[in-house]
């Protein structure tokens, strides 16, 4: 029998860290993380202060090239490059065009480095949008913000009308801010892990569930299903592996509830297409005949033969047509150890 090569729209991130894809390999930090606020001070916020705007183009381009590889033809970035702010949503942006995959950006303003940190991530988000970049303003987590920093994000978000891109509740840090976020939030938000809200807490917008990250972090199961909110699925920086992502979440889910099957997380991948409806546009051509819940969720190893994103192929055969791949790797190889230079 003939093999006929099943087919889907391109799959979305709803969250990722595309300045995170150097940090594979990075040096141990200076002590062991023992909780989440730890792992956060030792690992991801020494990171994100060494990067400049070259390793981050180079990370872009590895992050967007992975991306296409798994099927996943557009990303909802959250970003922060706290050395290297002004023009950093330029580079991503520039990068993921380059690659050919659609992308959505936001910096992550925090009041870590004083108000004129945070000032200068405000700034960022409105001379990126203002431009005419695809973005939402982002907050990087709730407690790391003064109140007025998030009304103020929460304000330029309502005057260029678009969402406000927020971690929320992720580790107990921060378990206190979901009751702020919530009197705030609107339709066009999008509220990250929720891991640690309260039941029934009313919430508007969109919240993005990241199982590998949370396990990976220990901040625990965010039990999703729990909340009436639009759950889509992102990955906080692991790869763009959607369908990865997507057994994932379903294992998990069926861990604390035999009873749960995968349409559920089939459900919250399909989601991420109303944080990007033109990805629904794109055509994925794959290595399995049947894309369906029930079967992807047992299948491992299914990849994109083709992809095509806007009618243009971008990946034929599994080579990517856009760019040199041997190219960015070996420069964001240079960019890494650039990187872990400066830590």
């Amino acid at each position: 029998m003939e093999f006929v090569p099943g087919t889907t729209p391109g799959l979305v991130c709803a969250h990722h860290h595309l300045y995170s894809a150097l940090a594979r390999g990075m040096p141990a930090p200076p002590e062991t993380p023992t909780n989440f606020l730890e792992i956060l001070e030792q690992v991801w916020w020494r990171l994100d202060t060494a990067l400049d705007l070259e390793m981050l183009e180079w990370s872009a381009k590895l992050g967007a090239l992975e991306a296409l590889k798994s099927g996943c033809t557009a990303i909802v970035d959250h970003h922060e490059s706290p050395n290297a702010i002004e023009g950093s949503l330029d580079v991503i942006a520039s990068a993921c065009e380059e690659v050919g995959v659609r992308v959505v950006c936001a910096y992550g303003v925090t009041d870590r480095h004083g108000p004129e940190g945070a000032k200068a991530g405000l700034a960022e988000n409105e001379r990126f949008i203002r431009e005419g970049g695809r973005g939402m303003v982002g907050i990087h987590a709730a407690f790391t913000c003064e109140l007025g920093t998030i009304d103020a994000a929460v304000g330029l978000a309502e005057e260029l009308g678009v969402g406000v891109h927020v971690h929320v509740a992720e580790g107990f840090n921060d378990a206190g801010s979901g009751a702020a976020l919530a009197r705030r939030s609107k339709a066009n938000w999008l509220l990250v892990h929720g891991v640690h809200l309260p039941d029934g807490i009313e919430l508007a917008g969109s919240l993005a569930h990241n199982p590998r990250s949370n396990m990976n972090n220990g901040v625990g199961y965010a039990h999703p299903s729990r909340f009436n909110s639009n759950v889509v699925l992102g990955t906080d920086g692991i790869g763009a592996d959607m369908l990865d992502e997507f057994r994932l979440a379903f294992v998990k889910q069926r861990e604390h509830d035999v009873l749960a099957t995968p349409d559920t997380a089939w459900r919250w991948l399909e989601n991420g297409w109303d944080l990007v409806p033109e990805a629904k546009e794109d055509t994925v051509t794959w290595s399995y005949p049947t894309m369906e819940p029930w079967h992807l969720a047992y299948t491992t190893g299914v990849h994109p033969l083709d992809v095509s994103i806007d009618g243009t192929k971008v990946l034929a055969r599994g080579a990517v047509t856009t760019i040199d791949e041997a190219e960015v790797r070996a420069k964001a190889a240079e960019q890494a150890a650039r990187l872990f230079a400066n830590l």
